[in-house]
């Protein structure tokens, strides 16, 4: 299944995403549920439900890039056309999600 990129969003490979994630100028969320996160999740993600995303949203900072996960790519996508939307301008979405992180 192959999924537009949205304009405005990079997308990266999880092996792609190995290679940043130590960079702590970058901020990374986790947008699954709660559940989900706990279960199983990268240490440098914060989790930040898709449904909480709005109210977070002054969490979060414009100044510096944000990336984005959840289980299958899905859930990243739409939490970064809301970013989008909130004026954030440097997002990149993690492509497959926590399922292709290994």
């Amino acid at each position: 299944m192959k999924f537009m990129p949205v304009k405005g969003v990079t997308d990266i490979s999880t092996a792609q995403l190995k290679t940043i994630v130590s960079d702590k100028s970058k901020q990374f969320i986790d947008v699954r549920t709660p559940g989900e996160y706990k279960s199983n999740h990268i240490k440098q993600f914060k989790n930040v439900p898709l449904n909480q995303i709005n109210s977070k949203i002054n969490d979060l900072s414009k100044e510096s890039e944000i990336v984005v996960i959840c289980q299958s790519g899905m859930r990243s996508k739409n939490a970064c056309k809301i970013l989008k939307k909130q004026g954030f301008t440097n997002i990149t979405n993690v492509k497959g999600g926590m399922n292709a992180w290994n």
